[in-house]
């Protein structure tokens, strides 16, 4: 299988770097990352701009842009082929419910997705060393096959683990809901404008039995199938049934 890996933590991560070597024993693994950090970028992409692609090593490019525009670049041309498989990761730190939103990671995986590839993104829920990313490595090495076989256009995987030697086994969930404590420091600046920092603590989430976070706790790797298509639910009742001015 061609795979092309990405991520949101620049070329250099050494959890990408795990994920390329557990993958290159039975796979034909490209690089194309980001030359830098590009955490929280969402999905952005660069449509007035050009963007750099610089080759470092064999089968390893860096780009100039977001994790989105690495997937969008080695799709439609960069790379000399189009891949079977597209990977973000292994992301340091976790990207469960709600942070699937601003995650670079997670944007390049629903990018590869939106363009007709099976995608993952890939986090493991840490924050300091040690980083244990061979486990979570062989386990997307020895289920490629699977997770491509199970893949539709409907959606990409976000796949979340603990931080850990062995897991007590894998779940699969649904995105939590993260509610954030955010605080803004402003700084005054001596000409009288401000700048400002953000800040904040440890989410609250909620996700229940069937959530990712919870399956994190329970030491599982947490399997997401996440639509790519946002759908109303319950609230379309009500938006229904409104009356709009016009």
């Amino acid at each position: 299988m061609r795979v092309v890996l990405t991520n949101d933590d620049g070329v250099h991560s050494p959890g990408l770097e795990a994920l390329r070597l557990s993958l290159e024993a039975e796979h034909e693994v490209w690089v194309f990352a980001p030359d830098g950090e590009r955490s929280g970028t969402s999905h952005r992409i660069t449509l007035n701009a050009p963007l750099m692609k610089k080759r470092l090593a064999e089968r390893v490019y860096s780009c100039s842009g977001s994790p989105a525009d690495c997937v969008l670049l080695a799709v439609l041309g960069a790379l000399p082929f189009k891949p079977d498989m597209v990977i973000a990761g292994i992301n340091i730190g976790p990207n469960i419910g709600t942070d699937i939103v601003y995650s670079g990671t997670a944007a390049a995986a629903r990018q590869g997705a939106l363009m007709g590839i099976p995608a993952l993104a890939v986090s493991l829920d840490a924050a300091e060393k040690p980083f244990r990313f061979g486990p979570l490595a062989r386990f997307v090495a020895l289920n490629l096959g699977e997770f491509a076989s199970l893949w539709d256009d409907s959606h990409f995987v976000n796949i979340n683990a603990p931080n850990s030697e062995a897991y007590a086994g894998t779940a699969i969930t649904r995105p939590s809901r993260r509610r954030y404590r955010d605080k803004l420091e402003e700084l005054r600046l001596p000409d009288g404008n401000s700048c400002y920092y953000l800040h904040g603590t440890q989410p609250d989430t909620d996700g229940g039995p069937l959530g990712d976070w919870e399956a994190l706790g329970r030491n599982r790797v947490s399997v997401s199938p996440v639509l790519l298509q946002p759908l109303g639910h319950e609230e379309d009742g009500a938006y229904r049934r409104a009356r709009f001015a016009l």
